[in-house]
Formats: structure tokens, C-alpha cells, sequence
């Protein structure tokens, strides 16, 4: 029995002298920290789902994105003025309104070629009569530009539903056909035409649905779906508007009378009316008689 107690005794001080030496606990430190650390490293590659599954690219959010963005902003612009700045442009001819008062039509006139023509769209100048910059009033894309000598260069762009906007008497062009253009985008500067000298350096800024001149003052700063809901009323008068395109000189009309102020033959009284051939017989009758 002693020797029994004898040796756990050496057994257990055995132990205690070797928990005794320094390097003991931070060698069991050591060692705990990385098991832990190499079974949470073997548990995470173990469950990491990637492996298991053949994801592609497209399938990672942000890897769609390359596609182009629709252009959903334009159907909500508001109509701009084609100028860069506003504040400094002038109206020097408005729009003819034909159900305008007849001082305001006289205005609209624009005397060319010995004839005076309706006004189909707004001119607009600097204060101090210099060029300036012309911007697009909305989105969309250019679809014409020609050089005329006569109206002075025309930009058109084309917009949402039949809405084409016109730029005239501009130069120094700086887009193309096929361009998309953003609203308010430099398109050219301000320039001169034969057609309208009076206003000198000028842009002449059209809008038309459908083929049919509408008023832009009417629109300015107001969105693009008030036009496609007005110009419906416009568009009755587009049949007035072709009849009435080119107004001749009123003192032409003084000069000449029209076809309704000739008297015809049919118009003429019936007692005035030649005699007829037995008249004419019983007189010659009563005569030799």
C-alpha cells in the first residue's frame, strides 16, 4: 500500500513540476489556437456554396448592367428655349396665329419674294445682336442637316410620337445625321438668312407634330405630353395652314378684282336679254308693212 501511495505521490509532483515550467501554458496556447483556427478554416472551405454550384459572371449581381439604359427621362423633359442663355435672348418674331388679332398676324409676316408668308415658327436674337449658342430644346436625334443658302442651314431633330423640332439661320454646325443629342446640347451657333433679313443674326426655332407647325410659345417650359395632348387642335388646321402657306401682297388685290366681282353672263338680268329671232322677224314684218 505504500508503495502505491508512493508512486502517485512522485506521479503528482511529477506533474506539478512540469506545469511548473514557464513554457508550458504558452505552449498549450499555442497549440489550442491553431486547431481552432485550422477547423474553422476546413469547416468554411468545406461550406463554401460556390463549389458546389457552376455560377457564371451574368449570374453575379452588377454583371447586367452593360446593356445601354433606355432613354425613359426624355418622355418627362420639359420644352426648352434653343438658347443657351435665356435670359439674355429676345423674341423678334413670334409664331403666325391664325386665330390671332389681325395686329398680331400683320406681325407674324414675313415679306419675301414680293409675298408675304405666315410665320411658322419663333425667331430669337441676342440684346446685343451678336451670335450665340443654339441648344437643342429636347432629347432626341438629329434626322437632317443641310446647308440652304436661303433659310439659312437646318438642323432637325426628331422626338417621341411625331414631335420634330427645327432649328434655321443657324452656322457652325456641331452635330451630324444619326447623332443622339441630349436637351440643352450645344448644336450650333446663331446665324443669318435670306429668307428673314429683317431679323438679322437669329435661330428660327419650328416645332411640328405630324407634319403640322404648332406654337412653341405656347410650350415652353412645359412637358412634352401637353404637346402630344394639344396639337390635336392644330393638327385640324393643318388643311387652313397648307391653303394659306404663301398670302400674296394686299395691294395686288386692290390692282385686280377678283372672279366674284366680274358679273357673268348668268348673272345678268332677264329683262335685259337680247331679242329673240321671231322678235326680231315681226319687227322687220311691221316695217315693210
Amino acid at each position: 500500500m505504500r508503495e502505491e501511495e508512493n508512486k502517485r505521490s512522485s506521479q503528482g509532483s511529477s506533474v506539478k513540476r512540469f506545469f511548473k515550467k514557464r513554457w508550458v501554458f504558452p505552449a498549450i496556447y499555442i497549440a489550442s489556437a491553431a486547431i481552432i483556427l485550422s477547423a474553422v478554416l476546413w469547416y468554411q472551405s468545406s461550406d463554401n456554396a460556390t463549389d458546389k454550384y457552376d455560377y457564371e459572371s451574368s449570374d453575379l449581381t452588377g454583371k447586367k448592367n452593360d446593356t445601354p439604359a433606355l432613354e425613359v427621362n426624355s418622355a418627362f423633359e420639359n420644352l426648352k428655349m434653343p438658347v443657351k442663355n435665356p435670359m439674355d435672348a429676345v423674341v423678334k418674331m413670334e409664331f403666325y396665329d391664325f386665330n390671332a388679332s389681325e395686329e398680331k398676324q400683320e406681325a407674324a409676316l414675313v415679306f419675301y419674294n414680293n409675298q408675304y408668308v405666315p410665320h411658322t415658327g419663333v425667331d430669337f436674337t441676342s440684346k446685343d445682336g451678336e451670335t450665340f449658342e443654339v441648344v437643342a430644346a429636347l432629347s432626341g436625334t438629329v434626322t437632317r442637316v443641310e446647308e440652304d443658302a436661303t433659310l439659312g442651314n437646318v438642323i432637325e431633330i426628331e422626338h417621341d410620337k411625331g414631335i420634330v423640332t427645327q432649328y434655321q439661320s443657324v452656322k457652325d454646325v456641331k452635330v451630324k445625321v444619326g447623332d443622339k443629342v441630349k436637351q440643352e446640347q450645344v448644336i450650333a451657333m446663331a446665324g443669318q438668312s435670306l429668307f428673314d433679313e429683317e431679323s438679322g443674326t437669329h435661330v428660327h426655332f419650328e416645332i411640328r407634330k405630324d407634319g403640322v407647325a404648332v406654337n412653341p410659345t405656347k410650350f415652353f417650359n412645359k412637358p412634352i405630353s401637353e404637346l402630344q395632348d394639344e396639337t390635336t387642335t392644330d393638327q385640324n388646321s393643318g388643311d387652313k395652314n397648307a391653303k394659306q402657306q404663301m398670302i400674296e401682297d394686299p395691294a395686288s388685290d386692290e390692282e385686280a378684282p377678283s372672279k366674284e366681282e366680274t358679273p357673268s353672263k348668268e348673272d345678268t338680268p332677264s329683262d335685259e336679254k337680247t331679242p329673240s329671232d321671231d322678235e326680231s322677224s315681226e319687227s322687220t314684218d311691221k316695217t315693210n308693212s
